[in-house]
Parts: C-alpha cells; sequence; structure tokens
C-alpha cells in the first residue's frame, strides 16, 4: 500500500521544523545606487539632489522606503524578524504551484562543514552563499515525496511570515488545483482555521485553450487568511457604470437618485395596502403573494418628503426613489473574481511586454489589476501600511503598489524579495542581459517608476524624446513636484555576516581550537565594509532597513539619535558628543579599544551615568 504523502504528520514536518529552528548567519547588504531615490545623504558626496516638495520654494532630500531584497527568502524571512516583527499590514505571495515541472528549493539545508565554515569565515564566497550549487531540484510528479517536498518547502516560510504579521494583518497565497487543498490543511495548522477568511476563485484565462487536454483550466485559487479577529475589511470601489444609473436630480439637495423597485416578496399582511397616485387617483395594489416595503404611514410620508416616483408623466406605479448618498459607499468583496475586474494571464503578459518594450522576460506574471484589487480590499490609503512579496517574481505587486498609491494618494510601502535565480540561456530574459529573475524585478520596479514620473511632469511616451530627457534614466530619476509619492526603491542584498562566529561544532582537534582561536584574533572579517557592518547591526537592534540614519563627526545616528553606531573610530571628544545626543543605545566595536583599555572602562561608566545602554561587538 502507498503511504500517503504528506507533511502533517511524519518526518516530512519535523524536518520543516528543524529548518525552522536553524539560525541564520547572514546578514542584508545595502547595494547603494542599484535602486532609485536610494542613496541616503550621509553617504553622497557632493550632497544628494535636492527634491522639491509640495510647498513652493522648500526643497527636502526624499529617500525611499520601498526594499527590494535580492536573495533565497527563507534566510531573508528570518533575518527580518526582529525587525519587522508584528510590522507587515499585508503579504502576497505567488510560489510555485507544483505542477511537476517547477525547480524550487529543497531540502532547506544551510549546514556546513567545517572546511566549508573556515572558508567562509576567513574570507568570500558570496555568490556560493546566495545561490548554491544544487538547491535547486525540479520536483517530479514521479517522486515519492512529490507533495512533501513542497509543502516542506512551503511551511517554514509561511510560518515565518507569519510573526511578521500585524495582528489586523492578512496573507493572500496565489495557488492551483495542484495543491489547494494541501495548503490550505497547512494554513490551517498556521494561523488557524478560525482564520481562515476566504477561497477567491481568479478567472485567470478568457477563453479555453484549444489544445488543453481533458477539461480546460478557466482559474486559479487565492487563500486568504487573516492573523487575528482585528482586521478588518473593505469594500471595493463603486464602479462608474454602478454610479451612472444615478442619473436623475430633483434639485431638492438629495442628490442623484434612481428608481427602485418598492415590492419585497417577504411577504407581510399589514404591509398590503393601496398606493394612490396624487396625479391621477389611481390606486395600486402589490401583486398576490408580495407586499410593499414599508408600512402604510411611512409610505405615506415618503409620498409627502417626494421619495415615491410615479414615472416620468406623473401618471405611472409607484418607485421608491433610491438617492446615490444613502447606498453603501463600496461593493462587497466576493468569492469570485472575474478578469474583468481583476485581469488576466494574456494582459499580465502584454503589461510586461509594454513596460519591457519587448518580448516579456518573464513567463508567468500576475497582472497589476489582480493585487491592486487586493491591496484596495486589505490596506488603508495613508496609513504606511507595509506590503511583504517574498516571492516576488517579476515585481507585479511593487507596480501595482506605486499605481495604486497615485491613484488614491496613499503611502504604501512595499518589501520585495526574490531569489537570484538563473534565467535560461535560451531565454528572451537572458539575451536582453537580465541573467536572474531578481535583475528583471529591479528593472521592472525603475521603469514602473520612470513612468510614473513621466506621467506626473505631464509627459507621454509618444513625446519628443528631449522633452523626456530629465525624467527616462530609471537608475535615477528627477521626482516631479508630486506630495506624497514614493517613487523609489533601496536594494539590498543577502551576504554572509561581517562578523565571525564562533562555532564549537567544528572543533574536533586541538589544532581545530587553534585555528579558530587565530581566526578570532579580530571578530570583524577582513573585507567587512562599516556601512554593511551598520545595517547588520541596526538589523539586530531590531531597526529596519529605512530607518533614517545620519552621519554626525565620526559616528552614525539612528531616527534622530534613538540609537548611535560607533564603527570608524572612539576617543573621548566623541564619547562626550554622543553622551550630548543623549541616544537610548550606543553600541561600539570592541576593536576600537584596541590597546586603550582605560578609554573603554571609562566610556562605559560614563554611558551608565548618562542612562544611555552601551554594547560592544
Amino acid at each position: 500500500m502507498k503511504t500517503r504523502d504528506t507533511i502533517l504528520t511524519g518526518r516530512g514536518k519535523s524536518d520543516a521544523f528543524r529548518v525552522l529552528q536553524q539560525r541564520t548567519s547572514g546578514t542584508l547588504r545595502p547595494m547603494f545606487g542599484e535602486g532609485v531615490n536610494d542613496v541616503p545623504a550621509w553617504r553622497t558626496h557632493p550632497p544628494a539632489l535636492p527634491i522639491k516638495s509640495g510647498r513652493r520654494g522648500e526643497e527636502t532630500e526624499r529617500e525611499s522606503e520601498n526594499v527590494f531584497i535580492e536573495g533565497e527568502n527563507l534566510e531573508v524571512l528570518k533575518i527580518l524578524q526582529k525587525s519587522y516583527f508584528g510590522k507587515i499590514k499585508m503579504i502576497y505571495i505567488d510560489p510555485p504551484y507544483n505542477t511537476g515541472s517547477d525547480s524550487f528549493i529543497y531540502p532547506d539545508k544551510f549546514s556546513e562543514t567545517k572546511d566549508e565554515y573556515l572558508k567562509r569565515i576567513g574570507d568570500k564566497d558570496e555568490e556560493g552563499f546566495l545561490l548554491r550549487e544544487g538547491f535547486f531540484r525540479k520536483n517530479s510528479k514521479e517522486s515519492g515525496h512529490y507533495h512533501s517536498n513542497w509543502l516542506s518547502m512551503m511551511y517554514p516560510r509561511l510560518y515565518t511570515a507569519r510573526n511578521l504579521l500585524r495582528d489586523d494583518g492578512v496573507i493572500f497565497v496565489s495557488i492551483d488545483d495542484n495543491e489547494v487543498h494541501n495548503l490550505r490543511m497547512i494554513m490551517n495548522e498556521i494561523f488557524g482555521e478560525e482564520n481562515f477568511l476566504a477561497s477567491i476563485i481568479w478567472q485567470k484565462k478568457y477563453a479555453a485553450s484549444n489544445d488543453a487536454k481533458g477539461i480546460a483550466t478557466m482559474h486559479d485559487y487565492i487563500l486568504v487568511y487573516q492573523k487575528s479577529y482585528e482586521f478588518e475589511r473593505n469594500l471595493f470601489p463603486r464602479t462608474e457604470k454602478q454610479d451612472s444609473l444615478y442619473k436623475y436630480d430633483d434639485n431638492d439637495g438629495k442628490g442623484l437618485w434612481r428608481s427602485d423597485n418598492l415590492l419585497v416578496k417577504s411577504f407581510q399582511a399589514d404591509y398590503v395596502f393601496p398606493i394612490k397616485n396624487p396625479n391621477t387617483g389611481k390606486e395600486y395594489l402589490p401583486p398576490q403573494g408580495s407586499c410593499w416595503r414599508a408600512s402604510k404611514d411611512t409610505i405615506e410620508k415618503w409620498i409627502e418628503d417626494n421619495r415615491i416616483f410615479f414615472g416620468r408623466d406623473g401618471k405611472g406605479a409607484p418607485q421608491l426613489k433610491r438617492h446615490l448618498n444613502e447606498v453603501q459607499q463600496g461593493i462587497v468583496p466576493t468569492t469570485w473574481w472575474s478578469f474583468q475586474e481583476a485581469g488576466h494571464n494574456d494582459e499580465a503578459n502584454k503589461e510586461l511586454k509594454k513596460l519591457f518594450e519587448t518580448k516579456a522576460p518573464f513567463d508567468t506574471p500576475k497582472p497589476s489589476r489582480l493585487i491592486k484589487r487586493i491591496l484596495q480590499l486589505s490596506t488603508i490609503p495613508n496609513d504606511n501600511d507595509i506590503i511583504l512579496d517574498f516571492f516576488s517574481g517579476s515585481g507585479t505587486t511593487a507596480q501595482a503598489v506605486m499605481e495604486l498609491n497615485k491613484e488614491d494618494g496613499g503611502n504604501r510601502k512595499f518589501i520585495l524579495v526574490q531569489l537570484p535565480e538563473k534565467t535560461d540561456e535560451s531565454s528572451e530574459a537572458y539575451k536582453a542581459k537580465y541573467f536572474t529573475i531578481a535583475d528583471i524585478c529591479k528593472e521592472r520596479i525603475r521603469r514602473v517608476i520612470n513612468r510614473l514620473n513621466l506621467d506626473s511632469a505631464g509627459l507621454k511616451d509618444e513625446q519628443d524624446e528631449s522633452q523626456k530627457s530629465l525624467f527616462n534614466n530609471p537608475g535615477n530619476p528627477k521626482i516631479p513636484n508630486n506630495p506624497g509619492s514614493d517613487n523609489g526603491f533601496k536594494v539590498f542584498k543577502l551576504a554572509p555576516s561581517n562578523f565571525k562566529m564562533w562555532r564549537s561544532d567544528v572543533i574536533e582537534t586541538e589544532d581545530d581550537l587553534n585555528k579558530m582561536v587565530d581566526l578570532f584574533d579580530t571578530q570583524i572579517k577582513p573585507d567587512a565594509k562599516k556601512e554593511n557592518m551598520l545595517y547588520e547591526l541596526m538589523l539586530k537592534s531590531g531597526f529596519t532597513l529605512t530607518d533614517k540614519v545620519e552621519k554626525i563627526n565620526g559616528y552614525y545616528s539612528v531616527n534622530h539619535g534613538q540609537a548611535v553606531f560607533v564603527l570608524d573610530k572612539i576617543d573621548q571628544n566623541i564619547v562626550d558628543a554622543i553622551i550630548k545626543l543623549k541616544p537610548q543605545s550606543c553600541i561600539i566595536l570592541d576593536d576600537l579599544f584596541a590597546g586603550n583599555d582605560q578609554l573603554k572602562t571609562n566610556t562605559a561608566l560614563q554611558m551608565k551615568d548618562a542612562g544611555v545602554e552601551l554594547s560592544t561587538v
């Protein structure tokens, strides 16, 4: 008898928890210049170009709060745990569907041999850390662990992602028939069956494929789970078509209205009575088995208040005047999303093709209208909501966030994570020099920003190139006067820690111990850069990747003096300046005190007296 292939019992689940419990030794390295509006003022020489704000004559520098992270998503999610715990409003992911032809990372093993560790702790290999040979494997349907391989990949990522959601947060996961049943089981376990909100059916195609075998698939699913009962869904905006029905106006201050049925089918005997047309004197009774929607007294008051409509000529049967300002100002979401409302696969490909002005460099994008619909349901425009997508693919989520912000004046922020998975050498993407999917995603975000800037400047694609020259460099566009917009993003890459890690598990002999001690003559790796150490220490201290950093007289101040990081040098003048600033905490590299134990002792005492929490690393 064939055993059940599932993660919910047995070894698969144990392996998933083991992976989940493994600590990461990685960090996120800033890649200044790869994004847009991503270079902080303290790093720019000469100072960054001032960007005009909404007030005439006032200029400020705008540094983006959107983030793109290049790296393996489970490692990245672990790194983000402290800084973004309970801060994400909405998560959307479009993971591999496990169709039998997908390649993804499994099993999730980040263990190393002693030789691998000793090589890595001394210096190198960044590429090897990000994307090791053999991580990607095709999950064939012939495998005896076909489903559990996929579930073992998904389980720790969903579990870790849940920690990042706010209590009023929500997650949306796209999936098809291959794994929807298994995905529902593990999400019930991770998020709680009581927090299941919906299984949305999205009509991804507008026509069946003629070469489809069996029954043509026309839809995907989107599973929706809330973090807790604190989540409140929004209504969808009313459409122009719906509002166009309200075309009459009596100029009585009540606004536009349309005629509505005065009858209801829920029968009440006392709601059956004649209504007299005041213009003709003719009386009207409801048809057999039905009644009016209100009592006789109410109907008479409605007639008196001109709330009853008797036809254009005033000689018809009674109808109710339904005013636009009285109806619910939005549409209740349903579990059926047609392609007319949320886009379809062909639209997504055309959208990407137009953006890149060539063949689409990505095979399975989602339409931005689909993600916008999810954003409208789950986020508030002006609440600085953070949206996370850790299977970002071509970057549709970033496009949807920025475009919707422009449409409704919102200030939503995104965090996208994408593995630098290599593109096929025969693909259009590779021919266009996009060697990884991460490259495609970053370029798409740049191009979307460029389009938004052109639009804000009142320029169109077909206009003369000389008119567009100030705005069509996606690497460094000048943002027009568009207050509140964040048309930019920062780039970070998963990388080894800048600090050495003591590993007792690789010490087997006295010679091993001596080698380890020699390696730790300093905790800092030889190739570590100050700004990379800064962001690693910020993350470990609970600061986000977009918290404001200022460089002041040899130290870094975060969030206007909330914390101070000293990475270049330390002397009494710097200590005095920090104490005067009165930060909550101060972190100093221990190496900076080398040969000066007296300064270290005095600094610790002075910081303690000033109420500053001091740490050395």
